[in-house]
């Protein structure tokens, strides 16, 4: 071979040698080296190449009497290429303790940012006490429009053929012994003091509760949040109390239009399969419904925003990732809610019992 072997002369010997190892096919072929001082990349993918063909016609190559610095680099080249094509080792799955402790130790974190988050949102609700004028008032009324105004009708809707529905069953036990009046109690007290806050909780929960994990979720992966931080803004108190405050105020009125709509819906049965009126039927559910169920209600919806609202922000600042850490931030929003809303709603039937 000659002085150099690189990019200058690579295409070269590529046109020369390999049609002629294509032709004859040897069984070895010896490259010297002693000549040759300077050898790039494009040299070794020269050789390489050589080798390659060799190899599929079972040849052998060999490389003789390089200088130490070629052999440096085709020992270094020789060593990347076998760590390249070096298959790994099947890596052992974890046993069952340690998968329960990484389980248990990646819980730990996530209720440690818990505490912390919700020690961060109430420093921030006392601050907005002590300052009001610190509270965004218009992002609060917009927050406002998207969870309660936005929602009226899928929660009427909901409301609406719930009530028809639990008229509609039970009027079929309490027909048989003429207790066809009170259908309208049952609606009204089941509605008023359970049901009523419960789904509406569920519907705002799956809506604005996902948005909440989606618009902070958005913001922390285009560095927004971190650029609150070198403003010297508080994101708690920038994104997350507008949001909770604005929950808290309009889920307890979707509460009432929830069972306004579902004594409606049950009022239509009433009148279409009982034969009620809607002064009877409405005289029935006002002298079922006390102001207690009504404030027991009202104090669950409350509870039940304050939930969501804050599940939703919880897992917005929890984005860590790109565009698929946010889908998923938003269905642990809701996975969260609805399962601190089942667990609150308990909590109050024992608490309701003991009364």
């Amino acid at each position: 071979m000659g002085p150099r072997i690189d990019v200058s002369t690579a295409g070269d010997l590529f046109n020369s040698l390999l049609p002629d190892v294509a032709r004859l096919q040897p069984k070895n072929v010896i490259i010297d080296l002693a000549e040759t001082r300077h050898l790039d990349d494009y040299g070794i993918l020269f050789l390489r190449e050589v080798e390659e063909m060799l190899a599929s016609y079972h040849g052998r190559f060999d490389c003789i009497n390089p200088s130490p610095d070629i052999k440096t680099r085709l020992d270094l080249a020789a060593k990347e290429e076998a760590e390249r094509c070096q298959i790994e080792a099947v890596k052992k799955s974890p046993g069952v303790f340690i998968r329960f402790g990484e389980i248990v130790i990646r819980e730990a974190f996530n209720l440690r940012y818990m505490i912390s988050f919700l020690g961060s949102v109430v420093l921030a609700f006392m601050h907005v006490v002590r300052h009001p004028g610190s509270l965004r008032v218009e992002e609060t009324i917009l927050q406002m429009e998207k969870s309660g105004v936005d929602a009226v009708p899928i929660v009427g809707l909901i409301s609406f053929l719930l009530g028809l529905i639990m008229a509609f069953m039970s009027s079929i036990q309490l027909s048989q012994f003429g207790a066809n009046i009170y259908v309208a109690s049952l609606v009204a007290l089941a509605m008023v003091s359970e049901l009523g806050p419960i789904m509406t909780a569920i519907v705002v929960a799956g809506r604005s509760g996902s948005l909440f994990a989606a618009e902070i979720g958005t913001m922390q992966i285009s560095e927004e949040v971190d650029a609150l931080y070198v403003m010297g803004i508080n994101p708690t108190q920038f994104l997350a109390v507008p949001r909770i405050l604005a929950c808290i105020l309009v889920v307890p009125l979707l509460t009432l239009f929830s069972d306004f709509f579902a004594i409606t819906g049950g009022m239509i049965v009433g009148m279409s399969l009982l034969d009620l009126t809607p002064g009877t039927y409405l005289a029935q559910t006002w002298e079922t419904i006390t102001l207690f169920e009504v404030v027991w209600g009202m104090l669950k919806s409350v509870v039940f925003a304050l939930l969501i609202s804050w599940a939703g922000c919880l897992r917005g600042f929890q984005v860590r990732g790109g565009a698929d850490a946010v889908g998923q931030a938003a269905t642990s929003a809701v996975v969260s809610a609805i399962f601190l809303i089942i667990l609150f709603d308990s909590i109050f039937a024992v608490i309701r019992s003991s009364m």
